[in-house]
C-alpha cells in the first residue's frame, strides 16, 4: 500500500489578494478537479481550540454507555447529539461502521428556520466545556470553509460570493467519531466502509491515528497523509453534483490498524458543510457542454441530503 500526500495550499495567500489569491485559486481548483482532496495550511482554525475540543471529546466517549445513550434520539437520525456503535452503514453496505459518533448542527442566528431541518442541539450536562467548545470549534470551522467556497467559486467563474447565501444557516454539522479498540477478530478489514461525503467540502482535523484512504482513478487505495497542523478538505457529493462532476467527490474509508495496534483507539473530528435546504443542486450552465453532457437530473440539497440519509440508515 503507498502513501499518497495530496497537495498543499495555503489559505493565507487567498486572504492576501492580487497574484497570491490568483495562485490560491488555480492550486484549489487543480486539485478538486484531478484528486478531489488537498491540504490546507494557515486554515484559520486555532490549534488551541482543535486539542482542547479533542480532549473533551475523549472525556465525552468515555462516558459510561448508559450515559451516553440519554443522548441519543433515533427520530432525529443521528443529525443531533449521540449516535452509538454499528448504526451507521456506508451506501451500498450491509456491514455498519464500526464507530460511535457525536453531531451538533448549525447554531442559527437572525431568522427562524424549522425544527424538522434544525433540531436543537443537545447539551452535554456532565461534560459543560464540551459545549461551549462544539460551539466555537462550528464556528472557526464555518469561517474557513466560507473562504474556501469562495475560491471555489472564484474558480468556477460564478462569482466569489455565490455561495455565502446558501451556507449561511446552512445545514452545517460538526461531528466528533470515535473508534474504539479492536477487541476481537473483526469481519472487516475497514472500520469506516468506503463511501463519498454528502455535502459541498469536508473539512477535517487530522485524525488521532492513521487509517484514512483514498480511491485513485487507477482504483488503488492510498493512505492519505496531510503534514501536522493541516486540514484535509474533500469535494462531496452536492459540489460534484452541481458542477456536473466537473470537481471530484472522491470514494475515501478507513481501514484497521496493524494488528499490533489493534489496543489503539482512533479520534477524528470532520465538519461537513452543507448548504441550506432550499439551495438548488441543478448542474451549473458552465459545467455542461457536448464533452460534457448533463449527468444529474435536477434536485434541491434538503432533497438530496434525505435521500442520502436514507440511504446510509440513519432515516427510515
Amino acid at each position: 500500500m503507498s502513501t499518497h500526500s495530496i497537495p498543499i495550499v495555503d489559505l493565507s495567500e487567498f486572504l492576501a489578494g492580487g497574484e497570491k489569491k490568483q495562485k490560491f485559486v488555480h492550486e484549489l481548483g487543480k486539485a478538486f478537479e484531478e484528486i478531489g482532496f488537498v491540504s490546507v495550511r494557515n486554515h484559520g482554525v486555532p490549534q488551541q481550540l482543535i486539542d482542547a475540543y479533542y480532549e473533551a471529546v475523549k472525556k465525552f466517549f468515555a462516558l459510561p454507555a448508559d450515559v451516553k445513550k440519554k443522548y441519543e434520539n433515533p427520530a432525529l437520525a443521528g443529525q443531533r447529539g449521540y449516535t452509538s456503535f454499528g448504526k451507521e452503514t456506508a451506501k451500498g453496505y450491509d456491514a455498519p461502521d464500526l464507530k460511535e459518533f457525536w453531531q451538533m448542527g448549525q447554531i442559527v442566528e437572525g431568522e427562524e428556520m424549522p425544527k424538522t431541518d434544525y433540531p436543537d442541539n443537545m447539551l452535554v450536562e456532565e461534560i459543560p466545556e464540551f459545549n461551549e467548545l462544539s460551539v466555537q470549534l462550528f464556528k472557526a470551522f464555518e469561517n474557513s470553509a466560507r473562504e474556501l467556497l469562495r475560491a471555489i467559486a472564484i474558480h468556477l467563474g460564478i462569482g466569489e460570493y455565490y455561495f455565502d447565501k446558501h451556507i449561511h444557516n446552512g445545514n452545517s454539522i460538526l461531528r466528533a467519531i470515535h473508534y474504539p479498540p479492536i477487541t476481537h477478530e473483526p469481519k472487516s478489514a475497514v472500520r469506516a466502509e468506503q463511501h463519498e461525503d454528502i455535502n459541498l467540502i469536508t473539512l477535517l482535523v487530522g485524525a488521532s491515528a492513521e487509517g484514512l484512504q483514498l480511491l485513485n482513478r487507477n482504483n488503488e487505495w492510498l493512505n492519505i497523509t496531510a503534514p501536522e497542523g493541516c486540514l484535509v478538505i474533500n469535494v462531496g457529493d452536492m459540489l460534484q453534483r452541481l458542477t456536473n462532476n466537473k470537481l471530484k467527490s472522491t470514494t475515501h474509508r478507513v481501514v484497521n490498524p496493524p494488528r499490533e495496534k489493534w489496543h489503539t483507539q482512533r479520534f477524528s473530528i470532520p465538519f461537513f458543510t452543507h448548504p441550506r435546504s432550499e439551495m438548488r443542486l441543478d448542474c451549473l450552465p458552465g459545467c455542461v457542454d457536448e464533452q460534457h453532457p448533463l449527468q444529474y437530473a435536477p434536485i434541491s440539497a434538503g432533497e438530496y441530503l434525505n435521500e442520502r440519509l436514507v440511504e446510509i440508515g440513519l432515516k427510515k
